[in-house]
């Protein structure tokens, strides 16, 4: 009986002991049951975060403001980590000095847009049946890229469309295809050599569904690719390049954007818009015998800010194939596959 007491006591202070290690061992709100606590516990945690972040960036103000009034260099900030500064290294990237791709662009597809020896000239059409969406996404991009033209396909194969807008002089097909009564897929043809892009498309906003979204003029936009890091990137960069005029009208504030994160492309289109903004600022006058009395004065600022104009979508590469259109005999330069999804960290644009 007494061996029987003594571990029953020594279980029983166990017990306590690994109810007091747990009881200390809870900083996270997820271990309470009562979920009205939990809630309580979590929002009180969450303000702490939030007011210890404040005093940290205010220290750290603090210690740059005194660094910049002793004439010294301010500490450098922290970097937060990101999928993109953390990317697999990639051997294909392109550098700015690297000669080869600077000789390989003066004699490649692109290189007489480049050189302006060319004018951009688009045959914009769609599948065989396209709804009604579709014909709509291609409404938008009559509007926003220049010296396009919109052909019916009718019953042609697209081999027949090459003939006819290589004859034509041509500098380029596009051919939106659709599914579900929704576009989703974008083929680019450059003419007359290749290469020729295949993209999956989606999230397709029409302009007069953005909100506060303007419209634009039938000036030449000026184009920025942001992004586009590897040779493949370059290349893909180059082809979206050849889409538009060289020589933008900066007169109609239009800008083009296709930016590049984790290989999918965003479209996005706008205008610059500048305004004029008064400032109320207080002057004080000091009369004699009298108390000071503040006297307002407003001063003229120029503000600039952009408007969307749309259309939003996204582009995702699927297939680069050498020359124009041939899904028989084409060689392709890059495909993308299953396979190669195995990182979040490996990008290829």
């Amino acid at each position: 009986m007494g061996k029987r007491n003594h571990l029953e006591h020594t279980e029983g202070r166990d017990q306590d002991e690994k109810g007091d290690e747990m009881s200390t061992k809870k900083p996270f709100p997820s271990y309470i049951k009562n979920k009205l606590i939990r809630s309580l516990q979590y929002a009180k945690l969450k303000t702490q975060k939030k007011n210890q972040k404040k005093i940290r960036r205010k220290e750290r103000d603090a210690v740059e403001k005194q660094a910049v009034q002793l004439g010294e260099a301010a500490p450098p900030r922290r970097v937060p980590r990101t999928i993109e500064n953390t990317r697999e290294y990639d051997e294909t990237v392109a550098r700015p000095d690297d000669d080869e791709l600077l000789a390989e662009d003066a004699v490649d597809e692109f290189s007489a847009h480049f050189n302006s020896e060319v004018t951009p000239q688009l045959l914009i059409t769609s599948s065989r049946w396209c709804s009604t969406m579709t014909i709509k996404f291609i409404a938008e991009l009559l509007r926003v890229i220049p010296n396009a033209h919109y052909y019916k396909r009718g019953s042609y194969e697209i081999k027949q469309i090459v003939k006819y807008a290589r004859n034509r002089n041509f500098t380029a097909i596009i051919i939106i295809h659709d599914n579900r009564k929704e576009p989703n897929g974008m083929l680019i043809i450059s003419l007359p050599d290749g290469p020729t892009a295949h993209f999956k498309l989606s999230n397709f906003v029409r302009s007069k569904k953005i909100k506060g979204h303007g419209k634009p003029t039938t000036h030449l936009p000026e184009l920025i690719l942001n992004n586009f890091t590897t040779r493949i990137g370059h290349r893909l960069g180059r082809m979206l390049a050849s889409l538009f005029p060289r020589q933008p009208n900066f007169r109609g504030r239009r800008v083009v954007t296709f930016h590049n994160q984790r290989d999918f492309i965003f479209f996005r289109h706008h205008r610059y818009i500048f305004e004029e903004k008064e400032e109320a600022s207080r002057s004080s006058n000091t009369n004699k015998g009298s108390e000071k009395k503040s006297k307002k004065s407003s001063k003229v600022k120029m503000i600039a800010r952009l408007q969307e104009c749309g259309p939003r979508f996204t582009l995702k590469l699927i297939s680069l194939q050498h020359g124009t259109f041939d899904s028989k005999y084409g060689e392709y330069e890059w495909v993308h596959k299953a396979d190669m999804d195995t990182s979040r960290r490996r990008f290829f644009i």
